[in-house]
């Protein structure tokens, strides 16, 4: 019994009872906008939603499939976050590295696994590059690197619009061409594994990779001098100068591997054999925008981020499935919403929570402090 209130008393139980009430809450006022919507279609929609990907095994392959890329954009943003950072440019490296994979798909011509493999490392490259430049601004010249990232993921995504129409435009459907079948992602057999009695899902190795690329950011965050250096900045730069670090590495260092990680999600996107292509139209990916709620509803914690990542697309997979009931897509997103915004709150709830059990504890563990004995007299009364 001891050792279970020592582990609800711990900082992870913390961690996981914010993150949970975030949900529920967020979840609530949701069921009360189905309500206010649809209250006859209300609690059927609610349960389907609830339901998501587990209604039968095609759906949870597709899940698989939606979580890949938002759990790469959300360690993404998570590991800035740990460093000090808030890496709002994923969207721009998501979409940059995406493009330098489809290019390599499309134009290189190497057998399997060289090809994906190098289309991977080369998205890696690219978003690793386009996050070196809010790093080197912030270092530098002292930019926020919010103001950096926000201008850079416009000119990213009109920068990759351009280079499509001037390498890999398909003109007939406006989007890239397709990638070699050399440079898809392998299946594994999940696509076979998690079907109906039809259709298979587009599930396939990409969640494998990007769980891999989590506890490899856990190792480096955790593990490492280097990761300690990278926090360390982050959370005090004069403290860390100090100690002598440099200040300046460890930023343009820390937004590099962010950048390479949303990067990465990109190729894991278009790479996956689902017929993905990039659409040359004036929208922002998606992807990198959901990977701040991710990394918030996880607490930026790598493994955290893993199950806030697979929670966001069993929801998804929800409210593709609840427009059978009369709800328009677009619900989901609200509800989806919701949740984001209280789970901004995750790390203020969890500091309530910790102070809340630390007064508890303080309280009563005065009570059961005995009085030490009257220490006894000495000197001439003896």
């Amino acid at each position: 019994m001891n050792k279970l209130k020592q582990f609800a008393a711990g900082l992870g139980s913390h961690n996981i009872t914010s993150s949970l009430l975030a949900i529920f809450l967020g979840l609530l006022i949701g069921f009360i906008g189905l309500l206010i919507t649809s209250p006859e279609n209300a609690v059927a929609a609610f349960q389907t939603m609830l339901r998501g990907g587990f209604g039968n095994m095609r759906h949870l392959g597709n899940v698989l499939h939606l979580a890949t890329p938002i759990i790469m954009t959300g360690l993404s943003v998570g590991f800035a976050l740990r460093t000090g950072l808030f890496n709002i440019g994923a969207a721009g490296q998501f979409i940059v590295g995406a493009y330098i994979a489809i290019l390599i798909g499309v134009v290189v011509d190497i057998p399997a696994p060289w090809h994906w493999m190098l289309a991977l490392a080369g998205a890696m490259a690219g978003g690793a590059l386009w996050g070196m430049l809010p790093g080197l601004l912030k270092a530098y010249r002292n930019v926020h690197e919010v103001i950096s990232c926000i201008m850079l993921n416009y000119v990213g995504m009109f920068g990759v619009n351009y280079a499509i129409t001037l390498t890999i435009h398909d003109t007939m459907r406006n989007q890239t061409e397709r990638v070699s079948l050399s440079a898809e992602l392998p299946r594994a057999g999940l696509d076979q594994i998690f079907r109906d009695h039809i259709l298979s899902s587009s599930a396939g190795s990409g969640i494998f990779i990007a769980i891999i690329s989590a506890i490899i950011i856990y190792i480096i965050i955790e593990k490492t001098k280097f990761g300690y250096e990278l926090k360390a900045c982050g959370f005090n730069s004069n403290a860390a100068k100090y100690a002598g670090i440099n200040e300046k590495r460890s930023i343009i260092f820390s937004m590099m591997i962010s950048g390479a990680l949303a990067g990465l999600g990109g190729a894991l996107l278009y790479l996956a054999g689902a017929g993905n292509s990039i659409d040359v139209v004036d929208v922002l990916a998606y992807q990198g925008f959901q990977g701040i709620p991710v990394a918030l509803l996880g607490l930026s914690h790598p493994i955290g981020i893993i199950f806030s990542g697979l929670f966001i697309a069993h929801l998804q997979m929800g409210g593709f499935l609840i427009q059978l009931l009369g709800f328009p897509p677009e619900t989901i997103d609200v509800i989806i919403a919701i949740i984001i915004y209280f789970s901004a709150f995750a790390l203020i709830i969890k500091s309530f929570i910790a102070n809340l059990i630390l007064r508890k504890n303080s309280n009563g563990g005065n009570s059961n402090i005995e009085t030490p004995p009257a220490a006894p007299k000495t000197g001439g009364d003896a």
